[in-house]
């Protein structure tokens, strides 16, 4: 099994986190070990987390030179709390997530995340999840489908993508990739097909995200690594699209302003602290150089926070 990826802003996101020889470090989303392997190299502790057992066997081989500065981590990294208190690890000098989907489970035909691979649809990152990609587009009212396709793909012909899917599974149910590839060209017309990324694209990321529940657990896991973190640990986090980069970027300015006093009071009153400071206003963009040679950083995002209580 070879777990081919190629991670994006890979040097900028290990800088951001001022690695130190002896420092405990946590990689979010290990998938093939990218990232992870510059901390390794520049003599961090390592925490891996990855929900997928395949990232989990390669990292294992990949790093079993490392010995107990490699600690991988078979759990979705809303769980981090959890997991470094089961480990009796107290408190990280730095946190890093990339949040995009591995090229691997891209590529990987039969775990069903691409459009241009026809396989059975799943799009489970943990496999010992119980909804897949099919439970979604099959079991889904039509309401849902909608909202699901608008909210997460911002798609705008959402509503006759999700009319489609429900006529065509009232003759059969919905297996495979390009059955659903299918009803979503006959869905967008033809025209607005011509220009622009595959018609797929926006309502395969929408069910992948639900399906995962990337969003819904992004805040809290957030909030969850900056309490982890030591004063003065920083949690860098690398973006694919507009809703994950939205959250993040509230979710580091309500950390870094969390007083709920009027604006008028002269004084703070509530009693909240700043958690963090901002370290990236305006976030971290990869080169055009990699993306020359990565397409697939081209919508990279890196924004940092500091701990500083």
């Amino acid at each position: 099994m070879e777990f081919s990826h190629v991670s994006v802003l890979w040097k900028e996101t290990v800088d951001a986190i001022n690695v130190q020889k002896g420092g405990l470090y946590a990689d979010f989303t290990m998938g093939g070990g990218g990232h992870s392997s510059l901390i390794l190299e520049r003599g961090g502790i390592l925490y891996g987390f990855d929900q997928d057992t395949d990232a989990i066997e390669v990292c294992k081989k990949r790093f079993k030179d490392m010995g107990e500065r490699f600690n991988p981590i078979h759990a979705n990294f809303s769980r981090v709390k959890e997991e470094l208190e089961n480990l009796k690890v107290d408190k990280l000098d730095g946190i890093i997530a990339d949040l995009g989907v591995s090229s691997y489970q891209l590529d990987e035909a039969e775990r069903g995340f691409s459009y241009m691979h026809d396989a059975p649809l799943d799009m489970r990152m943990d496999r010992r999840s119980g909804i897949d990609a099919k439970h979604v587009v099959n079991t889904y009212s039509e309401k849902e489908l909608c909202d699901i396709i608008t909210k997460y793909g911002e798609e705008k012909w959402a509503v006759r993508i999700a009319k489609f899917i429900v006529d065509r599974r009232k003759t059969k149910e919905i297996e495979t990739t390009y059955e659903l590839v299918d009803i979503i060209k006959a869905a967008v017309p033809q025209g607005a097909r011509k220009d622009g990324p595959h018609p797929a694209k926006r309502t395969f990321q929408a069910i992948r995200i639900e399906v995962n529940g990337e969003l819904r657990i992004l805040e809290k896991a957030i909030r969850d690594g900056v309490d982890s973190l030591k004063v003065g640990g920083r949690m860098a986090i690398i973006t694919f699209h507009s809703l994950e980069d939205r959250i993040v970027k509230d979710t580091f300015n309500s950390l870094a302003d969390a007083c709920t006093c009027p604006k008028n009071f002269p004084v703070c009153v509530c009693g909240n602290k700043n958690s963090v400071k901002v370290i990236t206003r305006k976030p971290i963009l990869p080169s055009d150089e990699e993306i020359e040679a990565n397409p697939r950083a081209r919508s990279a995002k890196l924004r940092i926070c500091e701990k500083i209580v």
